[in-house]
């Protein structure tokens, strides 16, 4: 069964220019707040709105060392929406469903 909401879930959150920009970044590896910030004119609570969206999907994962945030891909999440890409746009066989 294809979880529609998930998979769409992600997407979404993807969908956005910036956001998906910041996943371009960080899938060179992690990256501190800080220096996400400094890629874009946005201020810091709008960066945390952005990331928020990203890691409520499952695709982006974040952990805290002192005063700042530091955000990763989640292997899990880039799976789960490769899976849900695939799944959807594979050509089937048989009745609609």
């Amino acid at each position: 069964m294809i979880d529609f909401e998930q998979g769409v879930k992600i997407f979404k959150a993807i969908g956005d220019p910036k956001r998906a920009r910041i996943i371009d970044m960080i899938s060179q590896g992690e990256l501190c707040a800080c220096m996400i910030l400094e890629k874009f004119k946005f201020s810091q609570s709008t960066l945390s709105h952005h990331m928020k969206l990203l890691c409520d999907c499952g695709i982006v994962k974040s952990r805290e060392q002192g005063k700042w945030t530091y955000y990763s891909l989640s292997q899990t999440g880039v799976a789960e929406a490769g899976q849900f890409l695939s799944r959807i746009t594979t050509v089937k066989e048989g009745p609609v469903i």
